[in-house]
């Protein structure tokens, strides 16, 4: 029987059928810096308001500067670009550079149009990646890597934004270490929606300019009163106000607002940004300096012939969100899945299980983190692998298995012939075709495609040339 080949969701994978999701805990935080400056690609020119060596003077600043940033590259943002060029003004990008070209997300032709209306592009992360929360290492390869890409594909790249606005002073150390000019929190700035009694702007000189403050994101509850009144009260205090967004379309979700709302508040704004009043400027023309030399993240190396090359494979190290330390659960399509504890495991205190139901479509599955060598486990070109691990169900079940790139994006590769049902703890095993050219990664997973559960321990991952004995 051939084996079904499904796609993943926790974060933009491609496909061959162009089958892919979002994992419902994969939040992103859009921030758009409208600039009236010079172009941010491959430029020389002193941005507006700024010395030859794009330092911001303080006697040709304006007192007010707005800056109107969206976070991740999401394609509904092209629509917010249109309006932006329509009303004369630039914004900044925060793109998650794995993300690029996947369904929902900008294409680079996308940015190359960004950047050609002198937009600014600022990096992310690679996948999205809470810093805080992954080793040194891993940061230092989320933040890096994603300036690296972003600079070979020809924009200028001096600013970024935190993940979900998680960040500690190792990770802002990291971030200046990576070449950047700035990072960007969330949240810390007063607004009729949250944060009363918050500061009404940063200030023109921000005391710490790698966590500098910007409003919670903007979303369905705001109304145009409501940016207005939080331009107006910035502009009243003086200083550097952000505002940050995420989708510009109509669907209504909580983090997103309409193209028409976009449209009233870039006229309102446009109108405002008269000589010697306040200005509209990117992240770059508000802090200046020049591109710094791009640095690469350390790399992650494959395991030794006979060597496992799964963490935590007795899933039995604790991590974050009811999860095992470097495991996530996927699923796409339209079924519900829950994710358990057993106690005791196979072998040590736990097992884990997942419970599908209401099954009509796709699949769910359990599987190393798709970030950048962590935890996904790192693999050498022309090579296979043997793929083991220890499981129960009452469903078939397979490996299904994705790789990664230079690039950091993650892509559906193949999938196992079915294993059967089984009552007690069978172990699985089977080899992988040589790894394709490119793939520097590989995670897998085994994922059920009916209602059923499936509980699984024991994971083991082996180079086949020294793999040992099942």
């Amino acid at each position: 029987m051939s084996p079904r080949v499904k796609g993943i969701a926790s974060g933009p994978v491609r496909t061959s059928r162009k089958r892919a999701g979002l994992w419902a805990a994969s939040w992103v935080s859009v921030l758009l810096l409208l600039t009236g400056a010079t172009s941010l690609i491959n430029g020389s020119q002193a941005p507006v308001g700024g010395s030859a060596n794009n330092t911001p003077t303080p006697s040709i600043a304006p007192l007010s500067s707005v800056s109107l940033t969206f976070d991740a590259g999401r394609a509904s943002q092209m629509e917010a670009a249109r309006i932006l060029k329509d009303h004369g003004l630039r914004g900044t990008f925060f793109i998650d550079s794995g993300f690029v070209g996947a369904p929902d997300y900008m294409t680079t032709d996308n940015l190359h149009s960004l950047a050609a209306d002198q937009n600014e592009i600022g990096g992310h992360t690679v996948t999205l990646a809470d810093v805080t929360s992954v080793e040194p290492d891993e940061a230092s390869r989320q933040i890096c890597n994603d300036r690296v890409n972003l600079t070979d594909w020809g924009f200028k790249v001096t600013s970024f934004a935190y993940p979900f606005a998680a960040s500690t002073p190792k990770s802002e150390e990291l971030v200046a270490g990576c070449g950047y000019n700035s990072a960007r929190g969330l949240g810390e700035i007063s607004t009729p929606v949250d944060c009363v009694g918050c500061a009404a702007a940063e200030t023109v000189r921000p005391a710490d300019l790698f966590r500098t403050r910007a409003t919670s994101e903007v979303g369905s509850k705001w109304t145009l009163a409501d940016l207005e009144a939080t331009v107006a009260q910035a502009e009243k205090a003086g200083g550097w106000l952000q505002l940050t967004f995420y989708d510009i379309d109509n669907s209504g979700s909580p983090r997103s607002i309409s193209p028409a709302l976009f449209e009233q508040f870039a006229t309102w704004l446009a109108a405002k940004t008269q000589p010697g009043t306040m200005a509209v400027r990117t992240v770059h023309d508000v802090i200046g300096g020049v591109a710094k030399p791009v640095v690469n993240g350390p790399v992650a190396a494959p395991a030794a012939p006979g060597q496992n090359a799964i963490r935590n494979p007795g899933l039995e190290t604790a991590g974050k969100y009811g999860l095992p330390q470097c495991w996530q659960v996927s699923s796409y399509g339209k079924n519900a899945v829950v994710l358990s504890t057993l106690t005791p495991g196979r072998t040590g205190a736990v097992a884990r299980r997942l419970d599908v139901t209401e099954y009509a479509s796709g699949d769910a599955k359990l599987l190393p983190v798709l970030d950048l060598g962590a935890c996904a486990p790192s693999v050498s070109a022309g090579h296979s692998y043997s793929l083991r691990a220890w499981y129960q169900s009452n469903a078939k079940t397979q490996f299904e298995v994705y790789y990664r790139n230079k690039l950091g994006t993650w892509t559906y590769w193949t999938a196992s012939p079915w294993f059967t049902a089984n009552t007690s703890y069978e172990q699985a095993i089977w080899e992988t075709p040589p790894v394709p050219a490119g793939a520097e990664a590989i995670s897998f997973g085994m994922n059920l495609f009916s209602d059923g559960q499936l509980a699984t321990d024991d994971y083991e991952m082996y180079d086949t040339v020294g793999a040992p004995s099942p």
